[in-house]
């Protein structure tokens, strides 16, 4: 802003004495945005004006709305199919690594757990963890390790001669023992998780953690996965490319074409609004599409006996698969813990970790809420980690995290009311029992999974390559630290799982972590990530802290009450113990920051003298003080 107004009017209040009326001079017009919320912008480019006064923007629910019970439950549906397909995709890619045949009607009832354990762990972060409309599901931050512990020697298949001269209840075995491996590392991994939430240290690590180590670890998680997609596009490659050419083409050709629908809520000239169904449903009518044209081509003979693209090639799974079932705690056998296999989920623990504290700030931004504070993220990370050592303890044989995409679609539909998200979960378990259900998902041809993959899994690396907005890009230090981390990451894992006996250390246990870790390219990217941000010197500004510290601090001076517990505030604040707790609602500082050697410098405490004094005052940082009713 040209302050030059303002000193010729100082100049002319000296010049003309106490007694003479200062002259006053014509101020420039000061955009109302500019006034309110103008900020720099970290990635260099000049920030554009906020869009709150665009009707386009506005929420037609927000956090704490309840639309009416039929909204619920289409809108809820539609979050449910929006999950479905990454959380599939998890038991997909990881049944053939535990030697479990294509045909095994044990694949529904892997499916139906690890739904019926992401609608669990969904009602509980809505509505007691972060209270944000975050879905949870089955994470491929937990697959990659488990591939790279299941790559290793003492854990990979027997051949396909040896497969076949097995009887039913050996082959049972061979899986059942793979996973009880894979549930022991899961639980005792996921402890940690809990531990690092309920004593804040989550929280604390966000203050070394910047975009430079999110982007290169969540980008190798679609990248570590490639193979596994080849594989199965190569089954039929005409059906897999064409599911990918539907789903480019409804996602992105089609996406502004607005379809009328009799759910369709009425615009300002009485008629109802249209709806972006392919926008919203992609991969739906897309899998409709080829799967049904799959289905008329093995009626007719077209596709021959074998082909992987016909549609009666699971069938016996579908056959096999009881009506109604529900999961119960270790239905595969007592887990068994290794130090290695531990060691190699905890990376995926931590990956998933960094993953969710991203999308809720998303979220957040997106139900235009305040910025999560500390004990908002230390409860939802702690709820994750719970919920992951249920998924152990049930044998889902993978872990839970929030899913971007289900994000993505509040940004579409303009809904953010968590209890949309509350039946979600409710139609997760629910389907989840049927498990006929399970066995439909499990049914879909390989190719048609080969090309979905195809198109999902590069939206795994764009969440990661999203992250990046927050950090200045027009620094060499920032894009040397992205590049370097991501192609380190990937050549070292691909190096590992080529070689995966060239570890010798004279110790077995220690071969085993050293080649899980090295295999695991998610580790590799974002320790290199982690190690460079935070030795090469860089300014916040650079490093995207400016901008998070700004956020942080408005939500701190709002007094918003949307991320307390439903239930139990009063009895809460009436102790002032819970205010020590990172899980409480009122927690405000760690007890180790008042030990005199984390106090920090003098400018920290000057920044937190100056914090009370503006709570004191009821001022929010942008100079306006509170109403007297907030």
């Amino acid at each position: 802003m040209d302050n030059n107004a303002f000193e010729k009017e100082d100049e002319n209040s000296k010049q003309n004495g106490n007694n003479t009326i200062p002259i006053p001079q014509p101020q420039p017009e000061i955009p109302q945005y500019r006034r309110e919320s103008y900020r720099p912008s970290v990635t260099c480019i000049t920030t554009k004006p906020p869009l709150s006064n665009d009707k386009g923007d506005q929420l037609l629910y927000g956090l704490d709305d309840v639309p009416p019970w039929y909204m619920c439950l289409f809108l809820g549906f539609q979050h449910y199919l929006e999950m479905i397909g990454a959380t599939v995709a998890c038991p997909f890619l990881l049944t053939p690594a535990l030697c479990m045949e294509d045909d095994d009607p044990n694949k529904a009832n892997i499916i139906s757990t690890l739904v019926f354990m992401s609608g669990i762990i969904t009602l509980l972060q809505s509505t007691v963890g972060s209270r944000l409309p975050i879905v949870q599901g089955g994470s491929f931050s937990y697959l990659v390790p488990t591939l790279a512990i299941l790559n290793l020697p003492q854990w990979k298949c027997p051949g396909s001669e040896v497969m076949a001269g097995l009887t039913l209840d050996e082959k049972t075995e061979l899986w059942q023992v793979r996973m009880r491996e894979i549930q022991g590392a899961i639980i005792f991994a996921a402890l940690f998780e809990t531990v690092f939430a309920a004593t804040g240290f989550i929280s604390y690590l966000t203050n070394f953690i910047t975009p430079l180590t999110v982007a290169p670890a969540i980008s190798l998680i679609g990248l570590s996965l490639f193979k596994n997609v080849t594989e199965q596009i190569s089954k039929n490659c005409i059906v897999a490319f064409a599911m990918v050419f539907l789903l480019i083409l409804f996602s992105q050709h089609f996406k502004n074409i607005k379809i009328p629908t009799p759910f369709g809520k009425l615009g300002s000239n009485g008629k109802k609004e249209k709806f972006p169904v392919f926008q919203v449903f992609p991969v739906l009518l897309s899998l409709t599409i080829v799967w049904g044209v799959c289905g008329i081509l093995t009626v007719t003979n077209i596709l021959p006996v074998g082909d992987p693209a016909r549609a009666d090639s699971k069938l016996r799974i579908l056959q096999g698969s009881p009506w109604f079932r529900v999961p119960y705690p270790f239905q595969w056998g007592w887990p068994t813990v290794s130090i290695g296999a531990v060691i190699g989920v905890l990376c995926g623990v931590m990956t998933s970790t960094i993953e969710s504290i991203g999308d809720y700030y998303a979220c957040a931004q997106i139900a235009k809420t305040p910025v999560p504070p500390a004990h908002c993220m230390n409860r939802g990370i702690f709820v994750e980690g719970l919920g992951c050592v249920l998924s152990g303890i049930w044998g889902s044989g993978n872990g839970s995290t929030s899913y971007s995409n289900n994000i993505g679609t509040i940004s579409v539909t303009k809904v953010a009311s968590r209890r949309v998200i509350q039946v979600a979960g409710v139609y997760m378990i629910i389907l989840s029992l049927v498990g006929k259900a399970g066995a439909i998902f499990i049914g879909i041809p390989d190719p048609i999974l080969g090309g979905m993959f195809l198109f999902i899994f590069p939206l795994v690396m764009a969440v990661g390559l999203g992250t990046l907005s927050e950090i200045c890009l027009e620094s060499s230090r920032n894009i040397f630290i992205v590049s370097f981390a991501i192609f380190t990451g990937l050549a070292v894992s691909q190096w590992a799982q080529a070689n995966p006996t060239i570890i010798d250390t004279g110790s077995p246990e220690w071969d085993s972590i050293i080649q899980i870790l090295l295999s695991t390219g998610m580790f590799v990217s974002g320790a290199v990530g982690f190690i460079l941000d935070n030795t090469i010197s860089g300014t916040d500004e650079e490093r995207g802290f400016t901008r998070r510290h700004e956020a942080e601090r408005e939500a701190e001076t709002s007094l918003d009450t949307t991320y307390e517990l439903p239930v139990g505030m009063n009895f809460i604040r009436r102790f002032k113990f819970f205010k020590w707790i990172p899980i409480s609602p009122t927690y405000k500082t760690h007890p180790i920051s008042k030990l005199p050697f984390f106090r920090g410098n003098k400018e920290s405490r000057r920044n937190s003298h100056q914090l009370n004094t503006i709570y004191a005052n009821g001022v929010h940082f942008n100079g306006e003080r509170k109403s007297s009713g907030v």
